[in-house]
């Protein structure tokens, strides 16, 4: 038996593409955001550096006006 895969697409226009990217992320719970913003730390660390750092210095920085 050969299984087979459809092909699917999507055409979204180019200025909804924002809205429902609000949207996806608003049904996702506060936990769930955080875990996919730490992994693509890690992801982003890694490849830049080879390995992800045992501390980040948190830095802020505030213009003036």
């Amino acid at each position: 038996m050969e299984r087979k895969m459809a092909m699917v697409v999507n055409h979204v226009k180019l200025e909804d593409e924002d809205g429902l990217d609000i949207l996806f992320w608003r049904s996702k719970s506060a936990e769930e955001r955080i875990a996919e913003v730490t992994r693509l730390r890690v992801n982003y660390y890694t490849w830049l550096n080879g390995s992800y750092p045992k501390s980040i210095e948190k830095v802020i920085t505030k213009r003036s006006l």
